[in-house]
């Protein structure tokens, strides 16, 4: 396998979050890492976290393991049960079915960067604190009434 250049490849801010969730994430910039080297049966992200910024809203996967490797910097990753600060160097795995949500903040003054590990879901994400759902390919709210 050749090795990845990551400089060459397109580093996006793109969500598909309906607008009045997107703001959390405009800071986060992603290269999806998989695609570019030929991967099919799980993606991995490289994502950079400006100041401020969310991984995403806190969700969690009916059938999505994830995984996350922090590279560098640092990132409190919150769940139902509190908030643990992750460094470089530092992991944290999400089993899929596990009804807690999570996501990771960059709550200091520098970016941090992490690897994280799935695939595309094809089952539902839950948004706990907010009223979204991730269904069938697509958003709604939790009622199911689309955007």
């Amino acid at each position: 396998m050749p090795k990845i250049d990551l400089a060459a490849m397109e580093q996006t801010n793109r969500t598909g979050y309906p607008p009045q969730f997107a703001a959390a994430v405009a800071d986060r910039w992603v290269r999806r890492l998989g695609p570019a080297a030929g991967l099919a049966d799980f993606g991995i992200s490289h994502v950079v976290l400006k100041p401020g910024a969310a991984s995403s809203q806190r969700h969690w996967h009916e059938d999505e393991d994830e995984f996350v490797v922090m590279l560098s910097g640092e990132a409190v990753l919150v769940e139902e049960a509190g908030r643990v600060l992750l460094k470089a160097g530092d992991m944290a795995a999400f089993p899929k079915g596990h009804p807690d949500g999570h996501h990771l903040v960059n709550e200091s003054g520098s970016d941090c960067a992490f690897l994280a590990f799935g695939r595309v879901p094809m089952g539902d994400a839950h948004y706990p604190d907010i009223d979204l759902r991730w269904s069938g390919g697509t958003y709604s709210h939790k009622d199911g009434r689309l955007f």
